[in-house]
């Protein structure tokens, strides 16, 4: 049986039930290392940090996404902080502290350029094995070459070129 998903959703599955398994297995040894009571307790002050982390670097990201949309850029590096900046806060939020060091490796300012350049990675590769071109989907993406020359013009005059004169192979204005 073949799943549709393919590896990615196969691995997602196995993840889903191994890292609950993993953090379970680290806080009994962590519990038995220095009690229960110290380890409920850096758990809580972990939370709590990251919900302030969280808060913090997501309204810096909100305003960088919100300074690239007015600026008129494409806010493709905003973007991904933000993905960032939310799969952190979410799993700093589980409780357990393999999570908790990829959620502060996803949420610090100084490490996320870093994640970010990783994941760009990942994509990048499942990408390219999938057969996703970059560039390959715009305005000029279908092949099309339209040779020319140009010569600088000091008049300021304009001239107004159709379609069809174009593709005829006489622009005469």
């Amino acid at each position: 049986m073949r799943l549709r998903g393919g590896w990615p959703l196969a691995l997602f599955v196995v993840l889903l039930v191994a890292v609950p398994i993993f953090e379970v297995y680290v806080l009994v040894q962590v519990g038995e290392r220095i009690g229960v009571v110290p380890t409920l307790v850096i758990l809580v002050v972990e939370a709590v940090l990251g919900a302030w982390l969280l808060r913090r670097e997501g309204s810096r990201t909100w305003r960088a996404l919100n300074e690239a949309f007015q600026g008129g850029r494409v806010p493709a590096g905003e973007l991904a902080d933000a993905a960032l900046v939310l799969v952190g806060g979410v799993l700093l939020m589980l409780p357990g502290f393999v999570t908790d060091v990829f959620g502060v490796f996803f949420l610090l300012p100084f490490t996320r350029p870093f994640a970010r350049k990783v994941v760009a990675f990942f994509v990048a590769r499942r990408l390219s094995r999938a057969g996703v071109v970059p560039g390959a989907y715009g305005p000029y993406a279908r092949g099309t070459v339209i040779e020319g020359e140009g010569e600088v013009v000091q008049d300021t005059e304009t001239v107004t070129v159709t379609p069809d004169q174009i593709e005829s192979g006489h622009p005469q204005p």
